[in-house]
């Protein structure tokens, strides 16, 4: 009897073995399959002088991140972004990017909504071997050594080529006058403009800098109307290009004001008032979307446009807030295919290609960063006050 009730208890013992074992491996499997979260950092200029374009930005990367993150993540990772604001300035912007690698931890950064920023940003990404998709548009952004950083938007180069194809071929001007800002986005600006007039046979029979924090340009449009250009090409973002816009009309210079792609928000419409109508200047398609082909585009960013309304009041995004949503969604492809190993991540994001968003149709390449085309951007009009497409 005693021999069965040990016999009886061995097997009990052991089916307990079995069954405590088997919901050890149970609670062992389901922590490793729990995924942990991608941390992305993003350096913006959410105040001071680029306030209206990193403000747009912030928007739309914590938009986006929620959007994602409903829809599964990045390949079952949740993503955790990590804003810092540089307050338009370059040195806090090498700060915050020094934060976000050595105590955040990111597996990669974007921003930069200025220049300046991203320029005093990609010496630290190249150091430190971390993937950087830049949100400002000067051309030494991905100039070598580019290996570490790739752009959103489209780049002075593009945007210059698409201002002065307009002059050129639809108004047929060749005199043309340029007032650019001092910081590195304006000075960028006219050395590419430089670079393109030769090529276009045009002259440039004024050229004028403005301080960045200047806050009147009288003179140096007097300086421009005296040289009798056939237009006048401004290049530099909010306030100073729509103070020269109503300066322009203060003095009446009535010849055709052509911008950069740095004033592609309704700040300048609000700034400028009546002195807005009749500025033209180079953009991504998210302002007019009905100039959209491409169907795959079209519906990212209709989506884009649908949501960013519900969650800010109405108001629509502006180009700022595009170059946002493609930089995040361009980290967030690569990191779903190659997860968050530095190398294999930066690799992934080189081969991005056909990736439609806000800014156009991206195709990165080895020795291209950059993506876009002077075909993502559209020539826009402001007339009474909104944007139209220039045909």
């Amino acid at each position: 009897m005693a021999r069965k009730l040990s016999t009886r208890l061995l097997v009990v013992l052991a089916v307990a073995a079995v069954f405590i074992a088997g919901c050890a491996k149970t609670a062992t499997t389901t922590k490793t399959e729990v995924k942990q979260p991608f941390k992305v950092g993003a350096v913006l200029s959410v105040t001071g002088a680029n306030a209206p374009l990193g403000d747009a930005e912030k928007k739309a990367l914590e938009l986006e991140v929620a959007s994602i993150n409903k829809d599964g993540g990045a390949n079952g990772h949740q993503l955790e972004i990590v804003i810092e604001d540089d307050e338009s300035d370059t040195t806090k912007a090498v700060a915050a990017v020094n934060k976000l690698i050595k105590v955040d931890k990111v597996v990669a950064v974007v921003g930069g909504t200025g220049t300046g920023s991203a320029m005093g940003i990609k010496p630290i990404i190249t150091a430190s071997k971390i993937p950087f998709v830049a949100m400002a548009a000067g051309n030494g952004i991905t100039a070598a050594d580019n290996t570490w950083v790739f752009r959103a938007p489209a780049k002075n180069a593009v945007a210059a080529d698409k201002a002065l194809e307009y002059i050129s071929k639809t108004l047929k001007l060749k005199k043309i006058a340029v007032l650019y800002d001092s910081n590195p986005f304006g000075q960028d600006g006219i050395d590419e403009i430089k670079k393109e007039v030769i090529a276009k046979d045009m002259t440039i029979v004024s050229e004028q800098k403005y301080e960045t924090n200047a806050t009147d340009v009288t003179a140096q449009l007097t300086t421009i109307k005296a040289a009798n250009p056939e237009c006048v090409i401004v290049w530099g973002t909010n306030p100073m290009p729509a103070k020269a816009a109503q300066t322009m009309k203060q003095l009446s210079m009535t010849m055709p004001y052509i911008g950069s792609h740095g004033i592609a928000n309704t700040k300048f419409i609000d700034l400028a008032g009546d002195a807005a109508n009749g500025v033209v200047f180079p953009a991504g398609k998210i302002l007019i979307p009905s100039s959209i082909k491409d169907a795959g585009q079209k519906a990212a960013v209709d989506k884009f446009i649908t949501d960013y309304k519900a969650k800010y009041d109405g108001i629509a995004p502006n180009t700022f807030a595009g170059h946002a949503y493609d930089a995040l969604h361009i980290v967030s492809d690569a990191l779903g295919i190659a997860g968050s190993d530095s190398a294999k991540l930066r690799t992934q994001i080189e081969k991005t290609s056909g990736f439609a968003g806000p800014d156009g149709i991206y195709k990165y390449s080895k020795t291209n960063h950059d993506g876009l085309a002077t075909s993502d951007l559209i020539m826009i009009k402001i007339v009474g006050g909104k944007w139209t497409l220039v045909e």
